[in-house]
Order: C-alpha cells, then structure tokens, then sequence
C-alpha cells in the first residue's frame, strides 16, 4: 500500500476536479428504441462498407469498371428508394412517421373530431404533439379521449413516439385599436394594469 503525501493528495484532488470541470457536459442519453435504431443503422453502413470495399477489388482484377447488364453502384436510383436512404442517413425516421400521421390524421381519430380538431405541430424532444380545436366544446372532448388518441398513435408510430397531446381552444381575434386612441396609450394596460 503506498501513502500519499499531502502535497501528492493536494495535487490529486486538484487534477481530479479540474477533469471534472473539463468534462463535456452530458447529451440526453437515448431510449432502447433509438439505441436499436442507431446500433442497426452503423451495422447497415458497415456491411455496405465492407460490400462496396469487395466489389472494388473485383473491379480492380477485371481490369476496372465496366458497364453491364446488372445493377452496380453507379445507375441511378429510384426517388422512393433516394428519398428513404436520404431519412435513414440523417436520422428522420421519427419526423417523417409523424407527418404521415398528420395527413392521415381523419382515419386515426375519425372523421367528426379531424373536422373540428387540427394537428399542428410535433416537439421531437418532448414528444408532445400540439392539436387546434375550433371551439372548446371540442377541446373539451379531445382532452377526455387523450389517452386514447396517443395510444392509436403510438400503435402506429412505434411505442413512445407521442408521450402527450397538448390541446389548444380557439384563439380570440386579433385585438385592433380604433379610430379614437388616445396618444401615448398602450391601450387597455392603462386601465386594467
């Protein structure tokens, strides 16, 4: 066992408080479903990796490349097919699933209540998605049927997506001020404070 001097104690708390100031501070970590996603996408990009590195060689010893009959690496590529490599490499799985939702909204909630009730936006970090009611009589009914909304949508999104659905009422008119305003007023934070 060895013994530390207090100069050699001093100096080690010193440096270990200094690496504990120096580090990063720490990102949200990701749920298992995310894990699973991003552990499968680096599995994906390293077969390929590996593929495009032995199809190279094969290249290479048949004197290099040749245009053929089959499929290879330079033809070009179906627009579904771009667009679904496109959302798998920039990590936009989730967003994309929830705009479809959004234009599928009327069969996952049924036709009266996507009448009178609009999604209006996603928060991918709080996995809340904001809804607009026309009047508050549908607010109302939204909120009691909450539960049932976010697990329909779940179901087809994938366990978690939507944690909550924020409600919004209708919103009152826009407050305009008429012909006769007194100058200097800030209207009625005069009166009302």
């Amino acid at each position: 066992m060895t013994e530390n001097t207090p100069g050699e104690s001093a100096a080690s708390e010193g440096a270990s408080e200094k690496s504990r100031e120096a580090a990063p501070k720490k990102t949200p970590e990701h749920s298992g479903v995310d894990l699973a996603r991003v552990a499968l996408r680096a599995a994906k990009e390293q077969a390929r990796a590996r593929g495009d590195a032995a199809q190279q060689k094969k290249q290479a010893r048949r004197g290099g490349l040749r245009s053929g009959a089959r499929a290879d690496g330079r033809d070009p590529m179906a627009l579904g097919a771009a667009i679904n490599r496109l959302l798998t490499e920039r990590g936009w799985e989730t967003p994309a699933a929830v705009g479809g939702v959004m234009g599928r909204w009327p069969q996952i909630v049924g036709e009266d209540l996507a009448k009178h009730c609009v999604p209006q936006k996603y928060d991918e970090d709080e996995r809340v998605l904001t809804v607009q009611c026309d009047s508050t009589a549908w607010a109302t009914q939204l909120r009691l049927l909450a539960p049932q909304v976010v697990a329909r949508l779940n179901q087809d999104l994938g366990h978690g997506t939507v944690r909550l659905i924020k409600v919004q009422g209708p919103s009152g008119p826009a407050r305009r001020f008429g012909p006769l305003r007194a100058p200097g007023s800030t209207g009625p934070g005069d009166t009302y404070g």
